[in-house]
């Protein structure tokens, strides 16, 4: 596969991923390119393979669809031979049905995507959870409480299969000033877009571990919080127990 620098590879698939919300505003154009741009978890994702080629991927709380974007992109350029030889395989036909709670946002999504992913307006907490390959949840689950993110990820458990992955990101209570700064953030931002809840619930990364394990996950956690000021952690969880979680 032909490959270029990492910086043009990325600025490339983000330009791409950007383009369809050009047409449908100002800010939700603006806002994918800032978001894609700047957050490091997409391109990790990307470059490691966390998301496998023709996997079925639930994505909680897509907002917009950046992430059903971005795939649909990476797709396009692997199939030109397009792709970084020194990245992991192209997610090519990956599939994304999304569920995020702002109507607004939802339609952002379909308006900006068509039919190349499937976008429902919900709340995570009462939407159902089709059977797929790999979920995502970046950075939602403090908006709910600790008992709602219990079952919720218990619903994901039962959604996937053998082998299958959980791909989480959550701040990490213990580091405190760089959690508290997370928080406020979320609070300004959630203000700004109008949404109806804003952040609370959150736990040390032990936790987060502990409460996965117990639902059948092996997990690995990462930093993912590069050139911000914020607590944020990738967690990597694949289900190693065969049968229902509990």
């Amino acid at each position: 596969m032909a490959a270029t620098t990492a910086h043009g590879d990325w600025k490339s698939l983000v330009d791409a991923a950007s383009a369809p919300y050009r047409a449908h505003g100002q800010f939700a154009w603006h806002f994918a390119r800032g978001k894609l741009g700047m957050d490091p978890v997409f391109a990790h994702l990307l470059r490691h393979g966390l998301i496998a080629p023709q996997a079925r991927v639930l994505d909680i709380g897509c907002g917009q669809g950046l992430l059903a974007s971005l795939l649909r992109a990476a797709g396009v350029r692997a199939a030109r031979g397009q792709w970084p030889s020194d990245w992991a395989s192209a997610p090519v036909d990956a599939r994304v049905h999304g569920i995020e709670l702002m109507p607004r946002d939802v339609a952002r999504a379909q308006a900006a995507l068509g039919d190349s992913a499937e976008f429902v307006c919900g709340d995570m907490r009462h939407a159902t959870f089709p059977a797929v390959d790999a979920v995502v949840i970046l950075d939602v689950l403090h908006y709910v409480s600790i008992n709602e993110q219990n079952e919720v990820l218990l619903r994901v458990r039962r959604a996937l299969p053998l082998g299958g992955v959980l791909l989480l990101r959550v701040g990490d209570a213990a580091a405190r000033r760089r959690f508290a700064i997370s928080q406020w953030v979320d609070r300004a931002v959630t203000r700004v877009r109008g949404h109806r809840v804003t952040p609370v619930y959150g736990r040390t990364l032990a936790v987060w571990v502990a409460q996965l394990e117990s639902l059948g996950f092996e997990v690995q956690s990462l930093p993912m919080s590069q050139g911000t000021p914020f607590a944020n952690v990738l967690l990597t969880a694949r289900v190693a127990r065969e049968g229902s979680a509990p």
